[in-house]
């Protein structure tokens, strides 16, 4: 077993800090004042990645380097898509820039996400339609990753289930432990109708980078409503994902992800539910339950819903007391 499973480093995704508006280095600068053993860069702003230069992209992998911190790189797409209108675009233009970006960092994580809450619009493609598409780029794509000696991760956003996921690799001709694997949002897997600890069994082996966010599932007249709330305080099996964690094989670093808002499922609409074809009777009613036990923390005002437009006053706070939590639970491992 290599040690470094078993005892992970912890770090934090810059997207917690978002509204700070902080460069890369001043960003470093701040997760190594409060702990932090590394960063993801799960993606920044075109206008900061046009004013990327190799000089800039040295002295972030100086800084690092320099302080023992780990480096994860970002703005990676996989549905060959805008998300918006819908039209075709050339996803792997986009990719090879980060890509290059990555490999100067001597980063070997890029983060992949698409965005786009396709099924709560009715006039989106078909997911299957998409799925297919991705697996189309991906294999296209599989080769120049691999010469770059990078990994593509596909984080477990509200573009595919786990379940598609795995498909997708599948129709892509992926394996595990190759140039494609899985950024694992521990949170985000609630908006998608999953358990977050049955999720993260399916996905095991693919599951190369992490954002590790706690979140509550509440439950009303208008269907159920995930949302973030601070490490170790919500239903999220945070424990029981590091423990499959910790058994693989390979390092995976544990990036805290945090931010405000609460998401709106409409469960009570049949078109909507049938966006989700393998829902189970089973999975469904662990969702419930952890809406019975998020109303309980609620009552006891343990947890609480953080308003997206209340987070640039909190972000700092909540992010620095997320990395000491996560620290605790690595220790209690």
């Amino acid at each position: 077993m290599n040690s470094d499973t078993r005892t992970f480093r912890t770090g934090i995704d810059n997207y917690c800090l978002h509204p700070l508006g902080l460069s890369p280095i001043h960003l470093l600068a701040w997760a190594k004042e409060h702990g932090a053993e590394g960063v993801a860069f799960s993606g920044l702003t075109h206008k900061e990645y046009a004013q990327l230069t190799p000089g800039g992209l040295q002295d972030i992998a100086a800084f690092a380097g320099g302080n023992g911190m780990y480096l994860e790189w970002g703005g990676g797409r996989h549905i060959p898509r805008d998300m918006t209108t819908w039209q075709k675009t050339d996803v792997a233009a986009d990719n090879l820039a980060r890509v290059r970006e990555a490999a100067a960092l001597g980063a070997r994580i890029i983060r992949s996400c698409s965005g786009g809450l396709m099924r709560w619009h009715p006039d989106s493609p078909p997911t299957r339609q998409l799925m297919e598409e991705t697996a189309r780029a991906l294999a296209e794509q599989r080769t120049m990753l691999e010469d770059h000696g990078v990994i593509l991760a596909l984080e477990t956003h509200f573009e595919f289930t786990s379940f598609e996921l795995l498909a997708v690799f599948e129709m892509a001709g992926l394996q595990p432990g190759g140039p494609v694997g899985v950024c694992l949002d521990t949170m985000n897997l609630l908006v998608m109708l999953e358990d977050p600890l049955e999720a993260a069994k399916r996905l095991l082996p693919w599951i190369v980078s992490t954002h590790i966010k706690d979140g509550g599932l509440l439950l009303d007249e208008t269907g159920l409503h995930p949302f973030p709330v601070p490490l170790g305080k919500g239903v999220v099996d945070l424990k029981g994902i590091m423990e499959l964690l910790r058994s693989q094989p390979r390092p995976i670093d544990l990036s805290v992800e945090d931010h405000g808002g609460v998401f709106d499922l409409p469960v009570d609409r049949q078109e909507f539910i049938a966006e989700f074809p393998d829902l189970t009777a089973a999975a469904y009613g662990r969702l419930m339950q952890l809406a019975v036990e998020t109303g309980e923390k609620m009552a006891q005002k343990t947890i609480a819903v953080t308003p997206r437009e209340a987070w640039p006053e909190v972000c700092e706070s909540r992010s620095a007391n997320d990395i000491a939590a996560l620290k605790t639970m690595r220790a209690a491992l």
